[in-house]
C-alpha cells in the first residue's frame, strides 16, 4: 500500500526532527550552506554532538555534505529546501515552516 509506505517515511522523517538541534541545524542551513564550525558557532553546540546531529541527518536524507578539500560543507538538497514558501522544508509528505 502505497499511502503506509509514505505514512511510515513521513513519521521516520518527523521521528528524526523531533530534536530541538536537528531542526536548528536544518533552520541554519535554509540561509546557506555552511561548515561545522559555522553550525558549531551558531548554534552553541560541541563538535561531537554536532556530527552525530549531522550524520543522522545525512541517514535520512535531509542533509548533504560536500567535501571542500578538508572542509565539509553542509546544505539543504534541493528537494528539501522549499524556496517558494520562504523559511520552510519539504519532507515530501508535508512541510513545516518556521516563522
Amino acid at each position: 500500500m502505497k499511502i503506509k509506505n509514505t505514512s511510515s517515511s513521513c513519521a521516520s522523517k518527523l521521528k528524526v526532527l523531533s530534536d530541538p538541534t536537528r531542526l536548528a541545524v536544518l533552520e541554519s542551513l535554509m540561509s546557506g550552506q555552511k561548515n561545522v564550525g559555522e553550525l558549531m558557532e551558531q548554534l552553541n553546540v560541541e563538535q561531537s554532538l554536532l556530527s552525530h546531529h549531522l550524520s543522522v541527518l545525512r541517514d535520512n536524507d535531509l542533509v548533504e555534505a560536500l567535501r571542500e578539500g578538508k572542509t565539509v560543507i553542509y546544505k539543504l538538497p534541493e528537494n528539501v529546501a522549499d524556496s517558494t514558501s520562504g523559511k520552510a522544508i519539504n519532507l515530501g509528505c508535508c512541510k513545516i515552516s518556521f516563522d
